[in-house]
């Protein structure tokens, strides 16, 4: 994916359209939010082994494509608007997780972050029963 090209293209498919005047942050950001419960409707009554077994699906994977193709080009577009460079954004971001998420603490569990316990804690409770 070439990033500054897909940029390019849609601030051009924007300004054509005069539409530029309603890409402001606040409009990207709630047309985003849309799109992404666009995205989830598609998987809204689904067991977990249904929404798996959408890859097999090919109309369903085209219509998840598309949404996800729309959530893309509404962050692409935020973004753009606001001067982020999404690449570094992501990197650092993987940076900052992969430090909240260390592998020994987070592997194999769901816990978020602030709500998991440490090994340290864990001990002292250990110790304190």
């Amino acid at each position: 994916m070439n990033l500054p090209e897909i940029q390019q293209r849609l601030r051009e498919f924007a300004a054509e359209r005069h539409w530029d005047q309603f890409h402001t942050p606040k409009n990207l950001a709630m047309a985003l939010a849309v799109e992404s419960a666009e995205l989830m409707e598609h998987f809204q009554w689904l067991t977990p082994e249904q929404s798996l077994a959408a890859e097999g699906d090919d109309d369903l994977r085209q219509a998840v494509a598309e949404e996800v193709a729309d959530v893309a080009i509404y962050l692409i577009r935020l973004t753009d608007k606001l001067g982020i460079d999404l690449e570094t954004a992501i990197q650092d971001k993987m940076q900052r997780n992969a430090e909240k998420y260390p592998v020994h603490l987070a592997r194999g569990n769901a816990v978020k972050y602030n709500r998991r316990k440490t090994r340290l804690e864990d001990e002292n409770q250990e110790t304190e029963s």
